[in-house]
């Protein structure tokens, strides 16, 4: 089922939005998908209208940001977050063409491409040693898409899979 999405889940920069009279129209979508065999075969069901999750349940969190203005967008750039019950698991689908995607892991303060890298400190024969390891997608808290440019009058759909706690 689509609808507008909250404010408190989407970031939007680049762009003014005034009440109303915004070139750009959000619409956030959320989608319950399973795996089922059909004629042997496994496919992939997607169901919109999905009213409870349980724990392992897989979600695909999409938006569709559309220009309904008369010039192209430059720059724009959509945010959402993991939510707090949920973990990333992986993008819902291939990034749109002149869409760059980066990822979180500090509550979306600051993004980077993936692989994302930190520094961690263990003890290797009794010595503290910093090394720089790879984040794992299920770490990442936020992702974030650039649109080069949304061109009036179309529409890029953009999107990430998570996992129920």
């Amino acid at each position: 089922m689509k609808s507008p999405v909250p404010l408190l889940l989407l970031v939007l920069s680049g762009v003014a939005l005034a009440q109303g009279t915004s070139p750009l129209s959000l619409l956030y979508d959320q989608v319950l998908v399973q795996s089922v065999t059909r004629d042997g075969k496994t496919a992939e069901k997607r169901t919109p209208a999905f009213t409870k999750v349980r724990p392992g349940d897989v979600l695909a969190q999409t938006v569709t940001a559309r220009n309904v203005g008369r010039v192209a967008l430059p720059n724009l750039r959509v945010q959402l977050p993991v939510p707090a019950n949920m973990v990333y698991l992986a993008p819902d689908g291939p990034a749109p063409e002149g869409v760059r995607t980066e990822y979180s892991i500090d509550g979306g303060k600051t993004f980077a491409p993936a692989p994302l890298k930190k520094t961690v400190t263990v003890t290797e024969n009794g010595k503290a040693v910093t090394r720089e390891v790879e984040v794992k997608p299920n770490e990442y808290q936020a992702v974030r898409w650039t649109i080069g440019t949304l061109e009036a009058g179309t529409e890029k759909t953009l999107g990430f899979r998570v996992q129920v706690k």
